[in-house]
């Protein structure tokens, strides 16, 4: 629920962007600062959290990634310029980093290692079902009352179950879990040897390659209006079923992860991703768009639960808030990143120029990393343990 609510608002400027696009009069290269904005903002607000969460706990600072993004949501709705919309998606941007660097160890330490995958899958379903549930509200909001609209009606559940679940960590039963939590993470055994160099090749891949990936979804409504011909209600509408899997996907990929290993699904994924970014150049509107979109929803729906696993096993406890910070915060910076190149891209050579070059990207750094990741075991003992 606290993921949900987390997610609410910050998923609303890629299904809105075709309203933004064209009330501000932008081409692709000015609307990708749109989605830019927050994921610069959100990846910086990151790093401090993971570090904040290792000192001070995770109560606050998933309090600050919930209550702090409804308010300033709402300012998101206020905005009547392109630049104050940008001003105010880097505010929430910044007060949304706190809550993953803070919850993802939580979840983690409060399973046997053997559950982790199926436990943060499970996390993943409150996540997604944010990102299934706002085009759907953005588009029947944005038609009648306009787009600000989408902001403040999402606002109101993100800043009530914010405040109740402050009150549930801070209080009694939800405090001793958090406090034994942390116990739990200090006492852990240490990490499979060779876990640094795994770590590094596996946010090259992540980074790099998941980056590079990220970066054409903002770009798929306004592709979706403006190419293949929908309305756009309709464009910001169809990003749902991108998501709609992540609300069984997610514990799917966790159960795979805990059975055959995290690895071996994070080299598959990411060689998938490649494949079903290029061929959305083959796409029209109708049948063969749903279905893509629901595979490419699928294949990081069940992606995403899986690289927490490999973090967490590859990562000292006392540290992992932080890792998870740096983790989230990169990835955030090169979807960003890669936007901005990808929206001139487009601007210049078309959209399909952009998804022909991304899923290149993707999949040559994907067979490159994979080759220093391979040998990653998600159950590891150490040799104190077993004696």
């Amino acid at each position: 629920m606290a993921h949900a609510a987390h997610h609410f608002l910050t998923a609303l400027p890629q299904p809105l962007l075709p309203f933004i696009y064209n009330e501000f009069d932008l081409d692709e290269a000015s609307v990708a600062y749109v989605p830019s904005a927050y994921a610069f903002a959100s990846a910086t607000g990151q790093l401090p959290a993971g570090w904040l969460a290792d000192r001070f706990g995770p109560a606050v600072l998933i309090a600050i990634g919930t209550l702090g993004v409804a308010v300033a949501g709402v300012l998101v709705g206020l905005s009547h310029t392109y630049t104050m919309l940008l001003v105010f998606l880097v505010f929430m941007g910044l007060l949304s980093g706190g809550y993953h660097p803070a919850a993802t160890p939580l979840i983690s330490a409060s399973v046997e290692p053997e559950r982790r995958g199926r436990a943060l899958g499970f996390h993943l379903v409150g996540g997604n079902s944010a990102f299934f549930i706002a085009p759907i509200i953005a588009a029947a909001v944005s038609g009648v009352w306009g787009w600000r609209a989408s902001f403040f009606v999402l606002a109101i559940p993100t800043a009530v179950f914010g405040l109740l679940f402050y009150i549930y960590l801070t209080r009694r039963g939800g405090k001793a879990h958090v406090e034994a939590a942390k116990q739990k993470i200090v006492v852990e055994k240490p990490p499979q040897p060779g876990h640094k160099r795994r770590l590094i090749a596996f946010l090259t891949m992540m980074v790099v390659g998941g980056g590079a990936g990220m970066s054409v979804l903002p770009f798929l409504t306004i592709y979706i209006h403006k190419e293949l011909g929908a309305s756009e209600a309709v464009a910001g509408g169809l990003l749902s079923i991108v998501f709609s899997s992540g609300l069984w996907a997610g514990p799917l990929g966790g159960y795979i992860s805990d059975k055959i290993g995290s690895v071996k699904v994070i080299i598959a994924t990411s060689l998938l991703s490649g494949i079903l970014i290029y061929a959305f150049k083959l796409v029209t509107l109708g049948p063969s768009l749903y279905i893509l979109l629901f595979f490419h929803g699928l294949n990081m729906a069940v992606r995403m639960p899986v690289t927490e696993v490999f973090i967490m096993t590859q990562s000292p406890g006392r540290h992992r808030s932080k890792i998870f910070g740096i983790y989230y915060s990169t990835m955030q910076y090169t979807g960003a990143i890669f936007a901005i190149p990808g929206g001139y891209l487009i601007r210049e050579f078309g959209y399909h120029a952009m998804f022909t070059y991304v899923a290149y990207v993707v999949a040559v750094v994907a067979v490159i990393t994979s080759l220093f990741i391979w040998d990653a075991k998600d159950h590891y003992q150490s040799e104190t343990q077993v004696s």
